[in-house]
């Protein structure tokens, strides 16, 4: 019975490792397609989001099975308790690479000065899920914790664009709404960071039982 249970785990976490590659994918192509005004990239972006939509009901049901009908230790619920919690928060950046996509899809290949911030800022939060699904890969409590403190650069960059497209707006008023819509995306990017310091938390929780809420 145990053997079973534990190739269980090991798919569940084999699907997770699968899940934030996705997600990683997804950020870095709409970050690319914001950085070219690809709106094709974007576009694919928008049309994938759907299975890690699908990835996400495929986790949360074999968690609910391994709850229902296996009689899991203490460490094993904390991973598995864990595992839904983190698969909430990829989803959730899978919906914001595609609320980025469809923004560069809107612009219609629209570029200009003073993206290079957003840039800088979007390289920093894909970091952030890499290494925040590396450390669940790893079980690195030290790497989650290095996700957890770079959170602060992500908000720190976001801090600089809301003042840099201030300045924009007052120097272009006409390009406006083109502002507005890189904050939108800042905005997004800053979202993402927090979503990965929520991941990298509770990979710590699933290796010591300790939750930074708790």
């Amino acid at each position: 019975m145990r053997n079973r249970f534990d190739e269980q785990l090991f798919e569940l976490n084999r699907e997770i490792i699968e899940m934030g590659a996705m997600c990683e994918e997804a950020i870095a192509s709409a970050a690319k397609a914001l950085t070219n005004g690809d709106v094709a990239l974007a576009d694919k972006v928008k049309a994938n989001s759907g299975v890690i939509d699908q990835m996400e009901r495929e986790i949360e049901s074999r968690c609910m099975k391994l709850l229902l009908h296996q009689q899991p230790v203490a460490r094993d619920l904390r991973l598995i308790s864990a595992a839904l919690k983190m698969i909430t928060d990829m989803e959730r950046i899978g919906d914001q690479a595609e609320d980025i996509a469809e923004i560069v899809a809107f612009l219609n290949g629209h570029t200009m000065e003073g993206m290079e911030l957003i840039e800088e800022m979007a390289r920093e939060t894909i970091a952030m899920v890499t290494g925040s699904v590396d450390a669940f890969v790893k079980k690195d409590v030290e790497l989650a914790q290095e996700i957890i403190d770079r959170d602060d650069i992500v908000d720190d960059y976001f801090s600089k664009v809301k003042c840099g497209i201030i300045a924009m707006i007052a120097e272009h008023a006409a390009d406006g709404e083109f502002a507005l819509d890189l904050l939108m995306i800042a905005k997004y990017f800053e979202r993402i960071g927090d979503h990965a310091t929520n991941i990298a938390e509770w990979v710590i929780y699933s290796v010591t039982g300790v939750h930074k809420e708790a």
